[in-house]
């Protein structure tokens, strides 16, 4: 362990009065929640150093990857993981097989997209929560390496993920997986996975088993609300996500497209079930009340958790926040209950 993950947990083992102590003096409050004390102190702490948006995207990917190794868990001891290649929709992406080692044949599957906004993040990014996901939620999980903007525009984050839900299904068997494949993902993973719902029912596919959409992106033009009552709060203030949405999009225009924004399709009936995740301290909480809203009130089974006390990208700061690592196992048993019903 180095010596600077070795502080930063063992600061974070500090009593909550402790920590809110030296992140301000008092609990942040927002629109009636209070966040966790260690995600306030690690929300002080992100908020000191310069922002990704001072940073071209090849550099804040390699800064926020050393970060996330400060907060991440360890890997679930009880899952086999494999490094593996799909094929993506215009050559192979890197992708990690997860499967749990009591697999006494093949199990439900999850293809899963990782956070970052199209812009950053890789395998390493949810690599504990997908252990965990495997772990606890008893499927074989297969986490996608995606391409990412500015090098790769919209839509070729989303064509990799079709083409990656797509490969799964049809090669569920060498992948030890049943026909019963999920997709999810967490923040812009969750985007790309209701996008991957959406699409299948339009072009008349075998469907994914469910949708786990985790604080998804879900309309590029959100305004009001969480955008601007957690506009500053870290990990993503609106200012990051912008960012991201600037260096994802060709042109602002293409946030009116259902690829981009799919809470802006009027044809959400007859979706797969969904399992919709908000963070109550997040840029992202109304758009993903918003969806899980729409989903239902188009009758689509949908099971909505919100949790109040934490914040954005809280499936990496497991090691970390106990809270997220409650909220993460909770998570895994829907997926379970789910896929397993």
């Amino acid at each position: 362990m180095s010596i600077q993950k070795l502080i930063v947990r063992t600061l974070l083992k500090l009593p909550d009065g402790a920590l809110v102590a030296m992140a301000g003096g008092k609990p942040l409050a927002i629109d009636g929640r209070t966040l966790d004390a260690r995600a306030q102190f690690l929300a002080v702490q992100g908020a000191k150093a310069p922002s990704i948006t001072t940073l071209d995207p090849v550099t804040a990917r390699a800064a926020t990857a050393q970060g996330l190794k400060l907060l991440d868990g360890t890997r679930s001891p009880q899952v086999l993981v494999e490094a593996v290649t799909v094929p993506g929709s215009a050559g192979p992406l890197g992708a990690r097989l997860y499967t749990p080692r009591n697999a006494g044949g093949p199990l439900p599957g999850l293809v899963f997209y990782h956070f970052g906004g199209c812009v950053i993040g890789d395998l390493d990014t949810c690599d504990t929560f997908c252990s965990m996901l495997a772990d606890i939620g008893e499927c074989v999980v297969l986490s996608v390496d995606y391409r990412l903007a500015p090098e790769h525009k919209f839509p070729a984050a989303v064509d990799d993920a079709l083409a990656a839900y797509r490969y799964a299904r049809d090669n569920a068997e060498t992948l030890g997986m049943t026909r019963r494949i999920a997709v999810g993902g967490d923040s812009a993973g969750g985007y790309l996975s209701a996008v991957v719902a959406q699409e299948m029912k339009r072009t008349g596919e075998e469907e994914p088993a469910l949708q786990l959409l985790i604080y998804p992106v879900t309309d590029m033009e959100w305004q009001g609300g969480s955008w601007e009552s957690c506009e500053n709060v870290y990990p993503l203030t609106r200012e990051i996500m912008e960012w991201f949405i600037g260096h994802y999009l060709n042109d602002p225009g293409e946030a009116k497209n259902i690829l981009a924004s799919p809470l802006k399709s009027g044809d959400l009936e007859d979706l797969c079930p969904a399992i919709v995740i908000t963070a109550g301290f997040d840029v992202l909480r109304d758009q993903g009340i918003a969806y899980a809203q729409a989903l239902r009130e188009a009758e689509v089974n949908t099971t909505y958790r919100s949790y109040d006390n934490l914040c954005h990208a809280f499936t990496a700061m497991t090691g970390v926040v106990p809270a997220a690592k409650r909220a993460c196992e909770e998570i895994a048993r829907d997926v379970r209950r789910i896929l397993h019903a």
